[in-house]
């Protein structure tokens, strides 16, 4: 059985996703540190208590998520759920690692590359190839729309793609030209991908103003799961490590309809 030094697979996560860029919500990284050595890793999109215990359940020696642990604002106080996702952590000495904005952001393995695989969207890119993005921290991808489809077609494809019916703001016959796209709760971010000529807006959420937005400006909107979106960078990260060490890694989709 293959391992790898907890330390090691840290140092080439923190060097592959350039967490050192990124102004985030919350710690990059190895947040809760476990056994020295991994064997079994198990990704997923949140460190829930539920992923936490099917880790458990699988023998696993680490969890790396897109929502990891300690956000900027929440209450610090160690108690309820807070408590029982940390307790089970520390007991079963599991590494807690969590990517938040880089994982995001990533050009291959990142939920803006994978979702636009998924989705069969083509990322217009520079003259060194890499992604044409906009929006803060650069996360909000861009894109041409394959010829000929219509936004009812487009939503068909998604919920095909994405097991989730989306929620979509638009003339179903519309053929949208370019397309920006940011995952899970970026549905504040559509000015930025009006501002460089969308029109249409893929996302996780929606709020209430994005229906007004989308109408007054006829630019469509599609809300396609917060979840859903994200399930695909962290699952490629998962599959770069395996092929890179050899360890066993397995990716648990615990579905949540938001």
């Amino acid at each position: 059985m293959k391992t790898i030094n907890t330390q090691d697979l840290a140092q080439w996560l923190d060097a592959t996703l350039q967490v050192q860029r990124f102004k985030d919500y919350c710690p990059n990284g190895l947040q809760v540190e476990g056994k020295k050595q991994i064997s079994h890793i198990i990704t997923g999109v949140t460190a829930s208590e539920a992923l936490l215990q099917e880790a458990i359940r699988r023998k696993a020696d680490a969890v790396i998520v897109h929502h990891g642990w300690f956000w900027k604002n929440e209450n610090p106080v160690v108690k309820g759920a807070k408590k029982r996702r940390l307790a089970l952590a520390l007991a079963h000495d599991l590494n807690i690692f969590g990517f938040h904005l880089p994982l995001d952001a990533h050009p291959e393995y990142g939920n803006n590359a994978q979702l636009g695989l998924q989705l069969g969207l083509e990322p217009l890119r520079d003259t060194e190839g890499a992604p044409l993005t906009c929006g803060p921290e650069n996360l909000v991808w861009l894109g041409q729309c394959p010829k000929g489809r219509t936004l009812k077609v487009l939503a068909d494809d998604t919920e095909k793609a994405l097991s989730r019916k989306p929620l979509v703001i638009g003339d179903p016959s519309h053929k949208p030209n370019r397309i920006a796209w940011c995952t899970g709760g970026a549905q504040n971010f559509v000015d930025a991908a009006i501002e460089h000529g969308a029109d249409l807006f893929i996302t996780g959420e929606a709020s209430e103003p994005n229906f007004h937005i989308a109408n007054e400006t006829g630019v469509s909107f599609m809300a396609a799961g917060h979840h859903a979106t994200e399930r695909y960078g962290v699952r490629a990260l998962g599959e770069a490590i395996q092929k890179k060490w050899g360890v066993r890694v397995e990716f648990v989709d615990l579905d949540n309809p938001i």
